[in-house]
Order: structure tokens, then sequence, then C-alpha cells
């Protein structure tokens, strides 16, 4: 089957989902996607509350749990880590065919532990032991608490997806723990051959900030912010996994921790609906898109090298933004801290409408 994921794929660049329902996990749908050229698929706070708050998919399980179980917050567990295994299973056939490069299923670590690296520590170790699948991988924000545990997690042998990354800053200390946790984990006398991780960094967000501080003067500069700092992001990335450093490690196993292009689908209709997709296309680097995106993708995206593209130079592009009075630094900052919110809003409402559904479902029960 020929389409531009698949056309991708040869570029170097997987495409994930970012997307998960109990529906589609049961109707074949996951099977449909990878046969489709799908690799992988994330899921975070916000995806489950809707996934679970809308519709009856969840309510049997719902029911079920009930009838063991009232607190809100392991029924949620129960439910997503359900459907995270599910999911494991059906990509597993992906895992194995690419030697565990692909077929990965993320999930993250409570929101409310943000700003707590010890704490998000213990909850990742806990999440890895109940999934107990190998092409799991846990999201951890990054947060200046959340990178230091992303090198104890990747030193310990677990599989992390760095989530939540904006500032090019923040991006040099996700790489930078990566490889310490690698060099922690080759101490300890484990392989490397199966450490896994990707670095989220998020894109379409950036224009929507950038583009709101612009004054009509620059208005030409509208849409630019967000492929600029992906680009910046991807020149690091080649700079900092081409060190001597990590050449000892990749000798003995290890991967490069592959960038990972989140929030891809575009906030302003007057852009094209595949902008975050086209314009990052390239070698080791993964592309996570919700289903409306992918459809888009599949329908009429292009299918060339661009993210590194000689005529798309990231720094004219950044100081011009900059001479327009742009500070990326305060909005990426801004935007880290509105992202952790977001997350934590949206576990939040997801618990709410879990202890809502158990109350009707055992009040229905009870006048049965």
């Amino acid at each position: 089957m020929d389409n531009a994921v698949r056309r991708n794929l040869a570029l170097g660049q997987s495409t994930w989902i970012d997307y998960i329902h109990r529906e589609m996990l049961t109707g074949g749908e996951i099977e449909r996607l990878v046969n489709v050229g799908v690799t992988g698929l994330t899921s975070n706070p916000t995806i489950f509350e809707k996934a679970i708050s809308g519709g009856g998919a969840y309510d049997s399980a719902l029911a079920a749990l009930a009838e063991r179980e009232s607190d809100p917050e392991r029924v949620f567990e129960a439910l997503a880590l359900a459907d995270i295994k599910d999911a494991a299973h059906a990509l597993r056939p992906v895992y194995d065919a690419t030697d565990g490069l692909d077929g990965y299923v993320s999930l993250e670590v409570s929101p409310a532990l943000a700003y707590d690296t010890d704490a998000t520590v213990r909850e990742a170790r806990r999440l890895w032991a109940a999934a107990d699948e190998p092409n799991l991988m846990i999201k951890v924000p990054a947060t200046p608490q959340g990178i230091p545990a992303v090198g104890r997690l990747i030193g310990e042998g677990l599989n992390v997806n760095v989530t939540l990354i904006f500032s090019l800053a923040a991006y040099e200390g996700v790489m930078d723990a990566y490889v310490a946790g690698l060099r922690a984990l080759t101490e300890s006398g484990a392989p490397l051959d199966r450490a896994a991780s990707v670095a989220s960094f998020f894109v379409s967000r950036v224009d929507t900030a950038v583009d709101g501080a612009l004054d009509e003067g620059h208005s030409g500069l509208r849409g630019t912010a967000a492929a600029a700092n992906a680009r910046a992001a991807y020149a690091l990335f080649s700079e900092r996994f081409a060190r001597a450093d990590f050449a000892a490690l990749q000798a003995q196993g290890a991967r490069v921790q592959r960038p990972l292009w989140a929030s891809t689908s575009v906030k302003n209709p007057a852009y094209p609906d595949t902008l975050y997709v086209d314009s990052l296309i390239g070698p080791r680097t993964v592309n996570t898109m919700p289903p409306e995106t992918l459809d888009a993708a599949l329908d009429h995206g292009v299918s060339a090298r661009t993210v590194d593209a000689p005529e798309a130079d990231p720094q004219a592009a950044l100081a011009a933004l900059s001479d327009a009075g742009v500070d990326m630094a305060a909005v990426t900052d801004k935007l880290l801290a509105d992202g952790v919110e977001a997350f934590a809003a949206s576990y939040r409402k997801a618990l709410e409408s879990i202890e809502a559904k158990i109350s009707r479902l055992t009040k229905t029960e009870a006048r049965a």
C-alpha cells in the first residue's frame, strides 16, 4: 500500500497515532492503522478523559470495577492500563519486526507529580511494573524536576517518552539526561540495545502563542515559529548524537533518542491541515498525529525531506521573530506551565466523570 505515511517511513520518519479509545482496540482499528503504516501510539490525560467521559464504551468496565473499587484514581488507572496493555499487544508485532525501534505505546505519569522528581520516578516504576509490557513508554514531562527523572529511569531500564518539550534549552537537558541514563545503564552491566526513548517536542501550540503576540506589522511571520523551533531542535539533535560520548554508547548497541513531533494538529484553520507534518519530515524522527491529521496526511501529505532543507533556515526565522519582539524563552516557559496545568485539569475532569458514572451506575443497579 503506497501512501505518504509509508513513503515518510522510507525517509526515516515513523508515524504514530495520538489517540486511544476502547472501541478502536476492540473493533480492529489498530490493525487497520498498522496496515497503512502507523507504527506506534501515544496517549495523555486529555485523550483518556475524552475517551472515558464520552459515550458509554467504558460503562461495563466501570460497573465491574465499581463493585470492588470506589477510588476514582484507581479506577482511572485500571481503565487506562487495560487500554494500554491491549494496544501494546496489538502493536507487539511491529515492535518485534522493527527490533524494538517502533511498536510503542505511551502512558503518562500523573500530571500532579510534574514538579516532583522522586514522586515521578516512583510512579513511573509502579506503572512500568503494572503494565509489564516491553513496548511501553512511560511519559515524563520536561519540567526542571521531570528531566532528572528521565536520566534515572533510563538508567534503571525503563523506556521513556519525554513529553511537553517546548524550549531548545529544555530539549538539550532532555538529551543529556538520556545519555547520562545510558551511561548508568551500562555501568550496571545491563545491555543498551533495548533502551528506548523519544523526546516529544510540541509544535502547533508554539504558533498559537507566537501568532497572538505578533502585531500587524509582522503578520508575515505568523505560522513560522513552530516549524523554526522544531527545526532548530532537529539541528541540536543531529549535533548531540554525533558527539563522542554517545558514539561510545552507540558502539555498545545504544540507539538515539528520536525527536517526536507532538501537537501536530493545526489550530489555525487558515493554515494547511498538514502543515506540521509536511514541514518536519526527516530521518530518525517520529510524528504523532491525532486521527484527523493522520487522515489528512494519508489523503494529501507530501513525502520529502523537509526538516533540515537548506532553504528552511531555522536560525534566520528565529532571529526574525526576535527582531519582531518575540521572547521565545518566555513563550516556551509559559507553554510548559500551561501544558502541565491542562493535563492536570483533564486528569481531574476524568476523575470527576468516573466518580459521577460510578454513582449513576450504582444507583441504577440499586433500583434494579
